[in-house]
C-alpha cells in the first residue's frame, strides 16, 4: 500500500505485505494522522480493504472523507497510478526478494531516495523533501 501527499508529490509511506487488511490501513493511515494532522479528503481505489466497512467508518470518524475513484479509471488517480509505476520500473521489476523482511527494508529505502534525492517534474526537478545539508559551521552547538 503506497500513501501519497498530491501536493508535495512526497510518499508519505509504504506498507508491504502479502495481503492488506482493514485494520491495516486503519494503523498506517493513524500513525500518519498523528503526525501530519487529518486530511478533507483521502483518494483511494475501490480495493477491497480500502471499501471495508470499518475503514469507511473510521474516516468519518475522525472527520476525512473517501473519494474513490471511478472503478476503471485509474487516470483519476493519476498522481498515485504515475508512482506506481515508477516504482514498478524502477525497483520492483528488476528485484526478486527472498524474504518480506528484504522487500520491507529495501523498499523503505527506495521511498526514501524518491522523496530526498530523486528530481520529480512536477516540482520542477526538485524532490518532494529534499535532505537538509547544514554546513558545519551554521550547525548548532551544544552546551
Amino acid at each position: 500500500m503506497n500513501i501519497l501527499d498530491e501536493h508535495s508529490r512526497k510518499c508519505l509511506a509504504i506498507r508491504v505485505k502479502r495481503k492488506l487488511n482493514s485494520t491495516e490501513v486503519i494503523d498506517a493511515l493513524t500513525d500518519l494522522f498523528i503526525l501530519r494532522g487529518v486530511p478533507a479528503y483521502i483518494r483511494s481505489d475501490n480495493g477491497p480493504e480500502f471499501i471495508a466497512e470499518a475503514v469507511r467508518n473510521w474516516i468519518k470518524a475522525v472527520g476525512a472523507k473517501m473519494a474513490y475513484i471511478e472503478p476503471g479509471s485509474p487516470w483519476e488517480n493519476r498522481c498515485c497510478e504515475s508512482f506506481n509505476g515508477r516504482m514498478r520500473d524502477k525497483l520492483l521489476n528488476g528485484k526478486i526478494f527472498y524474504s518480506l523482511r528484504e522487500a520491507q527494508i529495501i523498499i523503505e529505502s527506495w521511498r526514501n531516495h524518491y522523496n530526498t534525492k530523486r528530481p520529480h517534474s512536477a516540482r520542477g526537478d526538485h524532490p518532494p523533501a529534499p535532505e537538509a545539508i547544514v554546513p558545519m559551521d551554521q550547525r548548532p552547538t551544544m552546551h
